[in-house]
């Protein structure tokens, strides 16, 4: 099964890649409440979430967990650790015995405690290397066009 949470869409993709390439079961993490649509205003609700240990209810859960035996799991990391979405997930779903294969995406900052949070949510599930990459996109675009309207002598 391929689990994972996308904000931007960047680990959608990977996501939807390794299910086409495996021919898995896809399993979207989702919380109950969306995150806003504003990027600066998810950053700062993820901020307060990881800060005080919150996690956010799911939206659903896999119910047939125990017929898998890999779970691959994407996410992006969020202030250099894993979003409180996936603390859910993981708290919601036994994962005992499992191989979990994360595949992580990053806005440069590389990794944080992300792994370290996998291996305490999902203590006695297997944990092996798995695929990092940088995808900043919405911050490089968010910053590129901050910039340019700075240069710009527009009139409210």
């Amino acid at each position: 099964m391929v689990a994972y949470f996308s904000r931007s869409g960047n680990t959608r993709v990977i996501a939807g890649q390794i299910h086409r390439a495996l021919k898995s079961d896809l399993f979207e993490i989702q919380p109950a409440t969306p995150y806003p649509e504003d990027y600066e205003q998810t950053v700062e609700q993820a901020r307060r979430e990881r800060d005080s240990g919150y996690e956010p209810p799911l939206k659903s859960t896999v119910d047939a967990i125990r017929t898998y035996e890999t779970v691959f799991l994407g996410f992006p990391v969020w202030g250099e650790t894993a979003p409180p979405i996936i603390r859910s997930f993981l708290s919601q779903h036994d994962l005992s015995g499992k191989m979990l294969v994360p595949f992580i995406t990053h806005g440069g900052y590389g990794l944080g405690n992300s792994l370290r949070v996998l291996a305490q949510y999902a203590p006695d599930a297997r944990l092996p290397e798995g695929l990092t990459m940088e995808a900043d996109q919405e911050r490089r675009t968010l910053n590129s066009v901050t910039q340019w309207l700075s240069t710009l002598r527009v009139s409210e």
